[in-house]
């Protein structure tokens, strides 16, 4: 009987270590599972993170890279764009002589808009262009311009005064630069504002060109030309004179760009003073300092007026050094004086 109860006990501790070793062991399989899940949903949830923090740095960055390449203004940036656009075919000016009123006359047909709101300076460029057969419309200022080319855009070029009432030119060519309608026609602003500055101002506003005022006639046509068609100068209207010792530009000025007054002038000076190398030689060896002195005067004085300045610097060189009687320094001179007289005899005879 005693055999038969410990038998039981035996099995039944035995059962009871079994179940409670298989319960340790079931609990430990599904620990180290919730363990595995913890850890990866973890995991998951971090590399979520980080993949989120980069999308939104990403985005971020984008927007910053935007926000740089955007324009502050759509306005400006569309008027760089036609400026950008404009494929307005210029050429080279060649080496011409003098230029009178006579030259525009190869420009014929030819139309120009001039918004200028200063009736004398309308005035000389109408002077100039006279006769010419260029057809001139005028714009007392920028908006009566932007009104003018509303309904009319045939124009060569836009002469656009930089400062006006109402509408400058500035605020002008920027509208006119925006509008594609326009881009056969160049905008070369007036103005006195020669500074740097200045004119980049002119540049950013979308003026191509420049002139300066006064307005000069040589600039004016230098300008009609490089715009202009395949045209090539009229050799018998242009004297292609290039000479350093005649500057037929400052004769010309002189003689208020009268062409044949001036040639009258060069004429008469070759008449009276074209043996005054020979004269002023005499003089110098026969000690005549005061008729020396004279002559010189003369010979200043005629050269400023016919633009002959290298051989007006000489003959001063001359005269200053006539005070040194001793050492007589002024033959020195008076053999440059012989060498640029000749020069310049030679360019006037050709330019005649």
């Amino acid at each position: 009987m005693f055999n038969e109860v410990l038998l039981s006990v035996v099995v039944s501790a035995v059962l009871t270590a079994f179940i409670l070793i298989f319960y340790v062991t079931v609990k430990r399989k599904s620990q180290t599972k919730s363990d595995i899940k913890q850890s990866e949903k973890k995991d998951t949830s971090e590399t979520a993170s980080k993949e989120t923090l980069k999308a939104a740095s990403e985005i971020k960055e984008e927007v910053k890279t935007q926000e740089v390449i955007a324009p502050e203004n759509k306005l400006q940036d569309s008027i760089s764009r036609r400026k950008s656009d404009n494929n307005i075919q210029k050429r080279s000016v060649p080496q011409h002589g003098i230029i009178t009123k006579q030259n525009f006359s190869e420009f014929s047909g030819e139309r120009i808009l001039v918004a200028e709101d200063n009736h004398i300076n309308q005035k000389v460029i109408l002077g100039l262009l006279a006769d010419s057969g260029i057809e001139v419309v005028i714009a007392n200022d920028g908006q009566e311009a932007l009104d003018i080319l509303e309904n009319d855009t045939n124009f060569l070029m836009i002469l656009m005064d930089a400062h006006m009432p109402r509408v400058d030119g500035f605020e002008s060519t920027r509208t006119i630069r925006e509008n594609p309608k326009y881009d056969h026609i160049v905008v070369v602003a007036l103005s006195g504002d020669i500074a740097t500055d200045d004119i980049q101002k002119m540049k950013d506003a979308g003026m191509s060109e420049q002139l300066a005022k006064p307005l000069r006639m040589e600039s004016l046509y230098k300008m009609i030309y490089a715009y202009t068609g395949e045209k090539t100068p009229k050799d018998a209207d242009i004297k292609a004179v290039e000479r350093k010792s005649l500057d037929t530009d400052i004769g010309l000025e002189t003689c208020g760009g009268d062409d044949n007054f001036y040639r009258e002038i060069l004429s008469e000076f070759i008449a009276d003073y074209g043996n005054s190398s020979d004269k002023l030689g005499e003089l110098l060896r026969a000690n005549n300092i005061q008729a020396a002195d004279a002559l010189l005067l003369d010979i200043i004085g005629v050269a400023a007026n016919i633009g002959a300045h290298s051989l007006g610097k000489i003959a001063s060189n001359v005269k200053l050094a006539l005070s040194d009687t001793h050492e007589q320094s002024y033959f020195s001179f008076f053999d440059q004086y012989k060498v640029q007289f000749d020069r310049l005899l030679e360019d006037i005879r050709a330019y005649l």
